[in-house]
């Protein structure tokens, strides 16, 4: 039970990160990036609900559907929505046509994924206090490989700093879960990314001051443009500034 109401509570502060972390959304271009927080929240939430089913406190179909909906996100979407995310933010050039190829890389994987969980029964146990996901047909090297590169890969792509950042402390996590304790690495790494994703809060406070600043500056720039348009148009019109002021004012 201790383990359910760990996983419902960080879900419950995740959650709430991602909302704040969507409201910081300045272009269309970031919502599928500033999404995780919100869906890792969600997805720790599904696996208090597999815990619940550990303790048999829920019915067996609704603990299979959280085992299932925990699955789906960590081994399947997963692989594709971080390159996507990055490769939305990414400027045009050589980076950007990297991060798509591994993209394109995750979705079929994605769709490996899916199809292997659906076609092969899952099963689901504790060890060590740790929650162990078994789908045969997910456990391949090759499989592995890619997840790693579409996943962490395309975060150290990035051209900014802090994804490249936030991007190195996954790769950290993931090596230290696999070294400890391999036999539980999708519960654990997942919990471990679900905490470090809540730093993409301060990314998008400095993508939203920046964003906040250009307008400033533009609408600045204008309003000096203006400005000094209309004191030229007065000079050289003054019997017109007079009707205009007379008329309009």
């Amino acid at each position: 039970m201790f383990f359910a109401i760990l996983n419902f509570t960080l879900s419950g502060a995740i959650i709430l990160v991602g909302i704040l972390t969507l409201m910081k959304v300045s272009e269309p271009k970031e919502v599928v990036f500033a999404t995780l927080p919100l869906f890792f929240g969600l997805h720790q939430f599904a696996q208090g609900f597999v815990w619940l089913g550990m303790e048999h406190l829920i019915s067996p179909r609704a603990l299979e559907m959280a085992e299932m909906a925990f699955a789906l996100y960590a081994k399947g979407l997963l692989q594709f929505w971080v390159p996507l995310a990055i490769w939305l933010l990414e400027p045009p050039g050589r980076r950007k046509n990297i991060v798509g190829a591994l993209a394109l890389l995750g979705l079929l994987l994605t769709l490996y994924s899916v199809w292997a969980l659906s076609a092969a029964p899952m099963h689901v146990y504790v060890r060590n206090h740790s929650l162990v996901y078994d789908t045969p047909k997910t456990e391949y090297f090759w499989l592995g490989v890619g997840y790693v590169l579409t996943t962490i890969g395309s975060l150290i792509l990035s051209s900014s700093i802090s994804i490249r950042l936030f991007g190195w402390l996954n790769f950290f996590g993931l090596t230290l879960v696999w070294l400890v304790k391999p036999y539980a690495f999708t519960s654990l790494w997942c919990l471990y990314a679900a905490a470090v994703s809540v730093l993409l809060y301060f990314y998008f406070v400095e993508r939203r001051i920046a964003f906040l600043q250009k307008i400033r500056e533009r609408e600045y720039n204008l309003g000096a443009k203006l400005t000094r348009e209309l004191a030229r148009l007065e000079r050289r019109y003054p019997v017109w500034r007079e009707k205009v002021r007379r008329k309009f004012l």
